[in-house]
C-alpha cells in the first residue's frame, strides 16, 4: 500500500537561510553554516559506525565549537546558543506547503523523520508553521542512532505500520536516499542545491528540482504503479 511518504526535515522541508546572518556576524561569512552543518552530519555517521550514543543537538554544539576553535573565533556562550536556538526556528521552503497539500489531497500520509531529538523535531515543524502539514513526527532518538542506519528506517516502518518496501523517503541528501534504499524503502532525491548525486549511491527512482515537481512525479508514479 503507497500510500505513506517520509519526510527527511533539516534542509530537505526547512530551509537553513536564516542561520547564514548569524554565521556571517560571528565568523565572517555566511558558508560556514553549510560547514558547520557537514561536520554536524559527520559527527552523526562516526557516531553510527563507532557506537557512540549522543543527540542531534549536542553534536551540533560539539561541531560548533569544533569550527570555531579551528577558525579561532572565540565565541561567546551567548553567541553559541543565539546561533543554535536558530536552528530550531528554521522557516520552510516555499515549495513545501503547496507540496504537502497535493500529497494529502491525493490520499497520502505525510511523515516527518528527522535526526533531530522528538522535542526539537516538533518544536522546529511547529515554529515553521507545519503542524497540521504532517499526519506524525518521527525522531530517530528513540533508535540510539541516527540515518542512514538501517535500523532507523526499519523503525520508522514500524512506527507507520508499513513493510518497509511500501515506504518513500524523500530527501535533499542522497546519503538519506541511498541509506533509505539500502533498508528496503523507495525515494525521491529534490536537488535543491544542483549538486551532482554521488555515483556509487544507489539511485532514487524520483528526481526533481523543487517539492512540487516532486510530489506532482510521485502522484502520477503511483497511480501508475496502481493500474
Amino acid at each position: 500500500m503507497r500510500d505513506t511518504i517520509l519526510f527527511d526535515i533539516n534542509e530537505t522541508v526547512l530551509s537553513l537561510a536564516p542561520l547564514k546572518p548569524k554565521f556571517a556576524a560571528y565568523f565572517g561569512s555566511a558558508d560556514y553554516t553549510d560547514t558547520w552543518f557537514s561536520m554536524l552530519l559527520h559527527s552523526s555517521t562516526v557516531a553510527i559506525a563507532t557506537g557512540v550514543k549522543s543527540d542531534f543537538a549536542t553534536l551540533a554544539k560539539i561541531a560548533l565549537q569544533s569550527l570555531a576553535s579551528k577558525k579561532q573565533i572565540p565565541l561567546s556562550e551567548f553567541q553559541k546558543t543565539d546561533l543554535l536556538s536558530a536552528f530550531s526556528n528554521l522557516s520552510a521552503h516555499p515549495d513545501i506547503k503547496p507540496a504537502l497539500l497535493l500529497l494529502r489531497d491525493n490520499g497520502y500520509r505525510t511523515i516527518a523523520l528527522s535526526n533531530s531529538s522528538s522535542q526539537l523535531i516538533t518544536t522546529q515543524i511547529k515554529n515553521a508553521g507545519l503542524t497540521e502539514y504532517f499526519d506524525e513526527i518521527i525522531s530517530v532518538e528513540e533508535t540510539e542512532s541516527f540515518k542512514p542506519c538501517a535500523d532507523v528506517y526499519h523503525y520508522a516502518a514500524s512506527k507507520v505500520n508499513r513493510s518497509i518496501e511500501d515506504l518513500r523517503l524523500v530527501a535533499t541528501h542522497d546519503w538519506d536516499t541511498h541509506g533509505a534504499m539500502t533498508a528496503g524503502m523507495r525515494a525521491a532525491y529534490i536537488n535543491r542545491n544542483g549538486a551532482i548525486y554521488h555515483p556509487l549511491y544507489k539511485k532514487a527512482e524520483i528526481v526533481a528540482g523543487n517539492m512540487l515537481q516532486l510530489a506532482q512525479e510521485i502522484v502520477k508514479i503511483d497511480n501508475e504503479f496502481e493500474k
